[in-house]
């Protein structure tokens, strides 16, 4: 037995759930791990997260994150115990009704959940923010952004990025610092369809159950809305999209032009981001998977990019980054698991 196993049955046995049946999750790209516990008398469920503190992981971040959001009367999973010093949480199953799992089951509920999750986004707005987080800033949002060039790039070229990454970041700055006056709400930086699930059984804005919120900070409130509809895993139909941005102006009050450009200007960011940790999911962590992801996540950025304000990003970017080709997409598959760092 591992010593993690070893840790995890030791944390299970001080609780109800010690003789329960379990079984394993689809996780996400983190190191972390789930299981699904039965309580074979009862039928109740839960849920075990194994998060390696030796790998990086802390959970205590998740822990603050949904004591805030439960608060604020939002559907995070319950806490039902924790060992935050070894990184295990046992967790309110919420079930498996994931919006992208349910969209394709039944396409027609599709404009229901996003007015569900957009009025969510709506609401953390009316609350301040939890004392303790940081502040995703113009230059951390900035340095982020160069994972583009820092894996995609790198994968496909073979060189290193330096001088176009600080061109990158000498443009992103200032445009970013334009709008860091509205970064005053708090980002759960991991909105999307495979991270809501649907609780019909529940009312309002407690329908929307929400998972993966451990690295939340205050950022702009366009953030979240443009990782809800630039969802890199699935297609969100581009008059849903606008329709869901109308929906959240009018909700706010925001200025619309205000909006917008802050809308493409966080999705832009994000998507460059983005292709950089799927590029290294497949370069260094041995995922080819991820490269599939890599057109949509393009086309976001290139949507995002065509807003008239972003005209000098939109050179930079594509004078530095090439297209994701059929070639391409197999140059980065070729070299999976072949780059340990940079």
């Amino acid at each position: 037995m591992s010593n993690r196993a070893e840790l995890a049955a030791q944390f299970l046995g001080q609780t109800d759930w010690k003789d329960a049946a379990r079984g394993p999750l689809a996780g996400d790209a983190s190191n972390r791990r789930y299981e699904r516990l039965q309580d074979l008398a009862t039928g109740n469920t839960a849920i075990l997260m194994d998060a390696p503190t030796e790998r990086g992981e802390d959970v205590v971040p998740f822990v603050q994150i949904t004591a805030h959001l439960r608060a604020v009367g939002l559907s995070a999973p319950q806490i039902i115990a924790q060992d935050t010093a070894n990184g295990f949480l046992l967790l309110e199953d919420l079930g498996d009704a994931l919006f992208a799992r349910a969209v394709v089951q039944n396409p027609a509920c599709e404009v229901m959940l996003y007015e569900a999750a957009v009025d969510v986004l709506v609401s953390l707005q009316r609350d301040p923010p939890p004392p303790g987080l940081t502040v995703y800033d113009a230059a951390a949002m900035s340095k982020a952004a160069t994972l583009g060039h820092d894996w995609y790039g790198h994968g496909l070229t073979g060189g290193k990025a330096t001088e176009n990454s600080a061109a990158l970041v000498d443009i992103m700055t200032p445009l970013l610092r334009s709008i860091e006056d509205d970064f005053q709400v708090i980002a759960l930086r991991d909105y999307h369809a495979e991270n809501l699930i649907w609780l019909n059984q529940r009312a309002g804005n407690k329908r929307v159950g929400l998972l993966d919120y451990q690295d939340a900070q205050i950022c702009h409130p366009a953030y979240d809305l443009a990782s809800l509809l630039e969802d890199a895993r699935r297609d969100v139909p581009a008059d849903l999209a606008r329709v869901m941005i109308d929906r959240f102006i009018h909700a706010t009050g925001a200025d619309s032009c205000e909006f917008h450009r802050a809308y493409a200007l966080t999705g832009v960011q994000r998507n460059l981001r983005i292709l950089g940790i799927f590029a290294r999911l497949s370069l260094h962590f041995g995922k080819p998977q991820y490269v599939d992801l890599i057109p949509r996540t393009w086309a976001h950025l290139m949507q995002g990019l065509s807003h008239p304000a972003l005209n000098k990003l939109r050179d930079q970017v594509l004078n530095d980054l090439p297209p994701p080709t059929p070639e391409n997409l197999t140059i980065l598959k070729e070299k999976c698991a072949s780059i340990p760092t940079l």
